[in-house]
């Protein structure tokens, strides 16, 4: 049975909480739902009251889209269940799950799915913005395994997606974000894994570093995610943190990390070989909830002279010692996967470029935001086509539409003129339908 949490009562200001610490708004109704038929009620609800409809998963949206003032937020943190079929190699997940909930689940059967890499972050919306994670290169992206799913439309109804039933729908659901329901349920091909050998490397950031990366990140094997922070540290130094794992056997990790090694001397190695779940963990301290963050996001070509000095011109000009700017390495399976499989846009790209600035003092939005934009700006002659769903701040229709690509865009119009033509759930990376019925 559901419960709803409304302003001034126990556990409220709790439930609207999100990890980006800029977001602070407040619902009229907060309904924590224990299984699908909540859900329906819930958004039957706000349909009959005409209040603004936010889904709530893990909570970890930078744009903070999990949390909306004045309207319903349809919260999912109650529904964490996972399910593991290690013979048919099958998960069902339950939509407000986080990875650290499907992580130990899958692991106990020596199994895995691509997944995020910060544990508290939720299944559905990492999921349904497509989803990068330490094996993409093996198995793509997160959606690439989605291979069924359950969720409530915006009248109520209870739809099926998977190859066999509504299985244009299952393609939107595989990077399009939660424009077309609340997805309760999740079913994903799991993949063998067991122990990984990962952790940060710490170098000395400078230019003739960043031009290493991009020539080491070349030959990379499709077991070895390979992501690169430029931050400063707590004494102010200039670094440029690794965070690298490798999902194969061990003495195959050895001659790839030692190659690594081999120019540049680490200022801290923290590699090892531990548990898939453990790996998975690691970030959780360095992605931690309520500081202020702004984001800009973009897929990336090859790091050429021009682009390593806008990078380094962006790096150096930051306003916060907590910003970073971040390169996530594509490569292997992510790029394999057959054109139309999925919305995602990644297609060329080798980085996934992220200018990530991250403060504590709301007196200085304005400054550490401008950083951001203007950073972003300086990189854009070097930026490709196509950018991450799930990194994206609230953006207009036109860079949602640059992001997905003209013709996975429309095609995504489509699938929000069937499911939802009133645009009921529009808090996300949204696609307008072509005219909202109201």
């Amino acid at each position: 049975m559901s419960r709803t949490l409304r302003p001034g009562d126990a556990g409220y200001d709790e439930a609207r909480r999100v990890f980006n610490g800029m977001i602070d708004r407040r619902p009229a109704l907060i309904v924590q739902c224990a299984d699908e038929a909540d859900v329906a009620a819930a958004v039957t609800q706000a349909r009959e009251r005409s209040l603004e409809v936010a889904v709530r998963g893990g909570g970890h949206n930078v744009a903070g889209n999990a949390v909306c003032d004045g309207g319903l937020v349809i919260d999912l943190s109650r529904m964490r269940g996972v399910e593991v079929d290690p013979v048919r190699r099958r998960a069902r997940v339950q939509g407000g799950a986080t990875w650290g909930d499907f992580d130990t689940a899958t692991q106990a059967h020596g199994l895995a799915t691509p997944g995020g890499v910060v544990s508290s972050t939720g299944v559905a919306g990492l999921t349904l913005g497509g989803g990068i994670g330490v094996l993409r290169g093996l198995y793509g992206l997160t959606c690439d395994s989605l291979i069924a799913a359950e969720l409530v439309t915006a009248s109520g109804e209870r739809v099926s997606a998977s190859a066999d039933e509504n299985s244009d729908l299952l393609w939107g659901l595989r990077g399009g974000g939660g424009n077309f329901g609340v997805v309760t349920s999740f079913e994903f091909a799991l993949h063998p894994l067991g122990s990984v050998v990962s952790g940060l490397i710490d170098f000395a950031y400078s230019r003739d570093f960043l031009k290493f990366y991009d020539e080491f990140t070349g030959g990379a094997p499709d077991e070895l995610a390979f992501d690169l922070v430029v931050h400063r540290s707590p004494d102010a130094e200039s670094v440029a943190s690794v965070f690298a794992c490798f999902c194969g056997p061990d003495e195959a990790a050895a001659p790839v990390f030692d190659r690594l090694r081999s120019r540049f001397a680490p200022l801290r190695d923290g590699l090892a070989t531990r548990s898939y779940v453990e790996s998975q963990r690691m970030l959780d301290a360095t992605s931690p909830w309520g500081l202020r963050n702004y984001w800009k996001t973009n897929a990336m070509g090859p790091l050429t002279p021009a682009a390593i000095e806008a990078f380094d011109e962006v790096f150096m000009s930051a306003k916060s010692p907590a910003s970073q700017v971040q390169l996530e390495h594509l490569h292997g399976a992510l790029h394999r996967t057959p054109p139309g499989a999925n919305a995602a846009s990644f297609a060329g790209a080798k980085y996934n470029l992220l200018v990530n600035a991250k403060w504590t003092d709301a007196g200085r939005d304005e400054e550490n935001i401008r950083w951001a934009r203007d950073g972003f700006a300086v990189l854009q002659p070097h930026l490709g086509s196509g950018a991450y769903a799930n990194y994206l701040v609230n953006e207009p229709r036109e860079r949602v539409r640059q992001a997905y690509g003209a013709e996975t865009y429309d095609r995504l119009v489509a699938l929000k003129d069937r499911y939802d033509p009133a645009n009921v759930f529009r808090l996300n990376q949204n696609i307008e339908p072509t005219a909202p019925v109201l």
